[in-house]
């Protein structure tokens, strides 16, 4: 079989790798940074799997009802049930390599989130995200030496190489020298969230600059449910993005309040006593745009009741990032807390078996539009790029292709980034469109305002696909006329099932926006 390119070396790229270097297929790992810097690093909070460790008789049936669920019933069925099956292996797994999760005196310790009834998170400590990926990245280093993993970090995606609707390979760059590099064969792309479109209102790197799914797109490729942002409840504001604050300190027993009459109104658990502050993300962000706007000032987060213990063997490194960048002890203060943007449920189109729409093309991670719906559960997103590397490996090793050598252009243009200016003016449109509140007239509004910045100048590849891109996602979120999850909708609140369907965003020429119905769920699923 030939070689396999994966584009990102995040949990997503790695997960792939090794699985296809398990089956003797060797693959090309390209990144700009390499896997130490990936945005799969800064996950805090946990992994989901339904270990049932903690005596609460879990069930990956009950994990598959709170995904489904919390997702608004807009993510594939199949494609879900086999994320939650396989959850308590891939922890497992992880174990094996020498994960060092947070354990009780004979398993692994599991903690509450959002969205779900059972404890269901394992951890370690708060910094998950690092943690696994130093176990992952230990692991592919065999690989590495037995030739099956080619790295080449430092380089960037130009563009796919396509004929007669047949993905043949990938044009990338050498970003210390400028050389362009042409690689065949089948590809997969892990690129991650498209989080440098919103400098300073995400909790992502903005080196996950969107350019991939852009370009991707302009090419051709299908998009899904772009209009699906989530934005997480507690984040704190830093140069240039925002800091998370881990939904593990909710699960810990933190709480949210804002002052009403001179008193902390405890707001979330008056109004949903069963779950409380631990509703689905979007809910909790609605939430707290709702009582800002009803009574003025901030929204803490309090967590000055949180037990010694607690702090020192769960939450030691949020406390220690808290006292950085804001000078002041969460076990003492109350910490005030504002939504920022943290994860794109909708990406690249793809089916259970991570396929798009363009044959030899395949996605995984958080570029995709995959098991998460409307909005995701915390502590799924480490879990979806593992499983999802791991599923689109072995699709591609069930559906080897045949890939013929393609002329490329030998003049082809090397990659220009978007300007900082266009970066900020696309960003300022598309949140005026896609807060967390939405309606009509304002994206009709921030539609018309692309539309002008557009014509304003002449601008170069990259640039018109970010212009593209962030077209394609007001223009889904126009279409939805519903409120479902991350979606809300202040001229059609409701939920309206006619609209329990994948938003479909398509280009040639022009933008199309259409909606595919999602899948039944087989009985063998």
């Amino acid at each position: 079989m030939q070689k396999v390119i994966i584009i990102g070396a995040g949990l997503a790229g790695l997960s792939a790798s090794v699985t296809l270097a398990e089956h003797g297929v060797p693959c090309a790992l390209i990144s700009l940074q390499n896997s130490e810097r990936a945005q799969s690093v800064l996950a805090e909070g946990g992994i989901n799997a339904a270990l049932n460790t903690m005596g609460e008789n879990d069930t990956v049936q009950n994990h598959y009802q709170d995904t489904v669920k919390g997702g608004v019933y807009l993510a594939d069925p199949n494609a879900v049930q086999n994320l939650t099956y396989h959850a308590p292996e891939i922890v497992r797994w992880l174990e094996q390599l020498g994960v060092p999760f947070n354990m009780t005196e004979s398993d692994i310790m599991l903690r509450n989130f959002g969205g779900q009834k059972k404890k269901r998170t394992a951890y370690a400590r708060s910094s998950t995200g690092k943690i696994i990926m130093t176990a992952l990245i230990d692991e592919v280093r065999k690989y590495e030496v037995s030739g099956l993993v080619q790295r080449f970090p430092h380089h960037r995606f130009i563009r796919l190489r396509i004929a007669d609707q047949v993905c043949q390979g990938v044009s990338i760059q050498d970003d210390y020298t400028g050389e362009i590099l042409d690689f065949s064969g089948t590809v997969l792309l892990c690129s991650g969230g498209m989080n440098g479109i919103f400098p300073g209102m995400t909790t992502g790197t903005t080196q996950n600059s969107g350019d991939v799914t852009a370009t991707v797109f302009r090419q051709g490729v299908k998009l899904g449910n772009l209009e699906m942002l989530q934005y997480h409840p507690t984040t704190i504001g830093i140069s240039g993005k925002r800091c998370l604050v881990t939904e593990a300190a909710r699960g810990e027993g933190g709480r949210l309040y804002i002052m009403r009459n001179g008193q902390k109104w405890h707001f979330m658990e008056e109004k949903y006593p069963e779950l409380k502050n631990l509703m689905p993300r979007d809910v909790v962000a609605r939430e707290m745009y709702f009582v800002r706007r009803e009574l003025g000032g901030e929204v803490f987060l309090d967590m000055t009741g949180l037990p010694e213990i607690t702090w020192q063997k769960k939450l030691s490194d949020l406390r220690q990032e808290i006292m950085h960048y804001l000078s002041s002890d969460p076990r003492t203060n109350p910490i005030p807390v504002r939504e920022g943007i943290h994860y794109f449920m909708g990406g690249i189109d793809t089916d259970e078996f991570h396929r798009t729409n363009l044959e030899n093309l395949y996605a995984a991670g958080e570029c995709t539009c995959q098991y998460h719906g409307a909005n995701r559960l915390g502590g799924n997103s480490m879990l979806g790029a593992l499983y999802g590397g791991r599923k689109a490996a072995e699709s591609i090793l069930q559906n080897p292709a045949e890939i013929r050598e393609s002329k490329t252009n030998s003049e082809q243009e090397k990659f220009i980034p978007a300007s900082p200016v266009l970066i900020q003016e696309i960003s300022q449109i598309l949140l005026s469109g896609l807060g967390i509140v939405r309606n009509q007239k304002t994206l009709e509004t921030a539609l018309e305002k692309l539309k002008q910045l557009s014509c304003q100048r002449t601008y170069h590849f990259y640039e018109q696909n970010r212009l593209l891109l962030a077209e394609a996602m007001l223009a889904s979120a126009l279409e939805r006329r519903e409120s479902r999850g991350a979606h809300y909708r202040e001229d059609y609140p409701e939920k309206n099932e006619d609209f329990r369907k994948t938003t479909i965003a398509e280009y040639a020429e022009q933008i199309r926006i259409s909606f595919r119905e999602i899948p039944e769920k087989r009985a063998d699923a």
